[in-house]
């Protein structure tokens, strides 16, 4: 089967889904081009995850619903599984993501590991923080990875006033 990609239009700016085999395993942001290995071809699996993007990008969801895979080492995998766990809204740090995988020391090797994160967003590696609450980097760029956590925040804030509302 051919790896197939497609690129859409969002509020964050051209964003390419790629998948392979009916599983998510690439986000590309910006003006990246599609890499030569994908055929540039939208399917069913690649319209249900820009829609899907689109309702998290207008606050309407919080949680992804797609099969995924993303090709990496057993390391990498292990943080970016741990990454899905991270609710939305809240961050940790890289040292709380290290300690958490059992390796507190670790928090550089894994700031490595989810900067190679291929599947950002769905894979929420943005919730990741430094230990100052800084904004390290992002694949998307530090202005991306800013304007996601502000969403997920204000989301949140707005959708816990609107329980409390009912009282």
């Amino acid at each position: 089967m051919e790896k197939k990609a497609f690129l859409y239009d969002t509020v964050l700016g051209r964003i390419g889904i790629a998948e392979d085999c009916g599983m998510i395993t690439n986000v590309f942001f910006g003006c990246t081009v599609v890499p030569s290995e994908y055929v540039v071809a939208e399917t069913p699996l690649l319209q249900e995850a820009a829609s899907q993007l689109n309702e998290y990008l207008a606050g309407e969801r919080t949680k992804f619903y797609l099969p995924m895979e993303p090709e990496g080492t057993p390391f990498q995998l292990k943080c970016w599984k741990l990454l899905q766990t991270i609710p939305y809204g809240e961050t940790i740090t890289y040292k709380e993501q290290a300690s958490i995988l059992g390796n507190p020391k670790a928090n550089r090797a894994v700031g490595r590991c989810n900067g190679l994160n291929p599947i950002s967003i769905f894979i929420p590696c943005h919730r990741v923080i430094g230990q100052n609450g800084s904004l390290m980097g992002y694949a998307g760029g530090v202005e991306i990875k800013k304007r996601l956590l502000n969403l997920e925040r204000e989301t949140k804030e707005a959708k816990g006033k609107s329980l409390f509302s009912r009282w």
